[in-house]
């Protein structure tokens, strides 16, 4: 296989002194152009209908798309009829601009014309190859002739748009795109654009839109900057037009030659939702919006529903969205490693405490909500997870804040379940753990009934140590009730005397931590119990009651009941 690569022509290297691109940076967002409904719908196994195409164009209306170029009308009777369907139904917002494409042939730009007949907003994009490749293999014409054919169509769009406008006073601007950019010497790209704004009347006032496609992306991303670059420098009409782009995705770095090529100079983009289109995609457009979002460039789009989008996308096309597709994808915000989680985890409570204005959660380059999207999948359970996974979810999903102490153990617990499952758990089977281990716990001591009363032995209330608190139970162990009671100076210290009159003793306190998990009328307290047994060891023990005293005491038999069992 080493020796095949011999029979690839390297690509060449642009004559480029001093570029600027690599000290730029995107501060603001392109005029973005939707390509869905033509490069992207032509690349579907079974392309859209028309009622698809209708709600697949409300969808990038509703995302904010201004310019959406809607088919190839003189392709077909179904390009024609979505056309006339936008047009005669007056579905497109007097904001919005549609974009037709049409090869620079004569029969095809008139058809062309009859189909935008009576639309507000018109953008006529036209377009032939220019490629060294195709100039040789499909055309055998020299650059001279490849001319011509642009030129020729140039002249008719434009007197066919001076007809129209007279008529009907439609609003007509001209795109024109050197098919295969990429693989034209750029010297002769700059000659045939320069030609076309030339043969349009380009002005300051009425700029043409350059689309430089990267139609078959043959080379790194820097070089095809270095081609946008070096167009741009050497345009004769430059201050006559909008520098567009439209990236393809054959090498894999659709994203990265845009990014570049905007810092190149590049003005506008074209591309599609989630990267739909020909072999491996056009550049998507989903991920550049929010790659600039994540460095605080609005991107002039709306992806805060981001689900909605890909519902409607999915639906439309038969496609789906891959688990690891960037910001959409099922997987991206989810983390399985443990390292991974106890940072993000981290990350999180950083934030709630200290009410920072930045996101600064590590392994999530943006907050998930910001599109959308939910805090339970974040961190997800399975044999890599570590200690802090567990308590992240048992946090976000259901409200119990596990003090950082005890996550080991329950960590060990799931951890533990996760390799006999040999699976992903569910959040509802980390619950199902956590109840098990700590709420469902009753033996070997049962606290069947129970109540606290204080009495203040002072008649100075503000005096120290002056409350004395009762406990009164009854302890149900070794198929006998026993009646105990006592009393301390807090509900903590009178459990634990009453314990004593039973032979429960050696245990040490060490700490408790309480936090409500509910609201309103119905609120109950979670109180978390760190004791050390006879033996030395930490356990840990879970109650829940109404009252946060009683779920002390409720955690403190929990804690005991685990370690006697263990």
């Amino acid at each position: 296989m080493n020796s095949g690569c011999k029979k690839y022509i390297p690509f060449q290297q642009i004559p480029l002194q001093n570029r600027a691109w690599p000290q730029n940076t995107i501060t603001k967002a392109p005029v973005w152009c939707s390509v869905d409904l033509r490069d992207g719908n032509q690349a579907l196994v079974d392309p859209m209908n028309l009622e698809q195409k209708l709600e697949f164009f409300k969808l990038l209306v509703d995302v904010g798309f201004k310019e959406i170029e809607i088919g190839f009308p003189s392709a077909s009777e179904t390009e024609y009829e979505i056309c006339r369907a936008l047009i005669e139904r007056n579905l497109i917002p007097d904001d919005v601009t549609i974009q037709v494409l049409v090869q620079a042939r004569e029969h095809l730009i008139r058809k062309t014309f009859e189909a935008i007949h009576g639309a507000k907003n018109v953008i006529v994009h036209f377009y032939n190859s220019t490629s060294t490749l195709q100039r040789k293999i499909v055309f055998r014409k020299d650059m001279d002739g490849i001319v011509d054919i642009a030129v020729q169509a140039a002249k008719l769009i434009r007197a066919l748009t001076e007809k129209e406008v007279a008529q009907t006073g439609m609003n007509i601007r001209y795109e024109y795109s050197p098919e295969s950019f990429s693989g034209t010497e750029v010297e002769n790209s700059v000659l045939i654009c320069d030609r076309v704004l030339e043969t349009l009347g380009a002005t300051p006032q009425n700029k043409v839109i350059l689309n430089l496609p990267d139609t078959v992306e043959m080379c790194t991303p820097n070089t095809f900057a270095d081609q946008v670059e070096y167009c741009i420098r050497h345009l004769q009409g430059r201050e006559n037009a909008v520098i567009s782009v439209h990236p393809h995705n054959d090498r894999g770095t659709g994203v990265a030659a845009t990014e570049l090529s905007l810092l190149a100079g590049a003005e506008r983009v074209e591309g599609t939702l989630f990267g739909n289109g020909e072999r491996t995609g056009n550049v998507d457009i989903v991920t550049l919006a929010m790659n600039m979002y994540s460095q605080g460039v609005d991107p002039n789009l709306d992806f805060s529903q981001i689900h909605h989008v890909r519902d409607v996308y999915e639906r439309c096309t038969g496609m789906k969205v891959p688990p690891r597709q960037p910001y959409a994808g099922d997987l991206v915000f989810t983390a399985f490693s443990g390292s991974h989680q106890d940072a993000i985890k981290k990350g999180v409570d950083y934030m709630r405490t200290q009410n920072s204005p930045y996101w600064e959660v590590p392994y999530l380059p943006i907050d998930p909500a910001d599109i959308g999207r939910e805090y339970e999948p974040i961190i997800r359970i399975n044999s890599q997870s570590g200690k802090g996974g567990a308590a992240f979810v048992m946090q976000q999903a259901f409200g119990f804040q596990l003090p950082k102490a005890m996550h080991p153990e329950f960590g060990a617990v799931v951890k533990a379940a996760c390799d006999e499952a040999g699976r992903e758990l569910l959040p509802k089977e980390v619950y199902s753990l956590f109840s098990r281990e700590y709420l469902e716990v009753k033996s070997p001591y049962n606290l069947k009934a129970y109540k606290l009363h204080e009495e203040n032995e002072n008649e100075d209330e503000n005096a120290e140590n002056g409350t004395a608190v009762h406990f009164e139970g009854n302890l149900r162990f070794r198929h006998e009730d026993h009646r105990v009671s006592a009393v301390g100076n807090g509900p903590i210290d009178a459990f634990f005397r009453a314990l004593e009159q039973v032979g429960i003793k050696d245990y040490t306190f060490v700490a408790y931590q309480e936090h409500a998990i509910s609201r309103g009328a119905d609120s109950k307290a979670v109180s978390y119990i760190h004791l050390k047994n006879p033996q030395g060891k930490d356990v840990f023990g879970v109650g829940i009651d109404s009252n946060i005293s009683l779920a002390s005491i409720k955690g403190i038999i929990c804690a005991i009941n685990r370690s006697t069992r263990s």
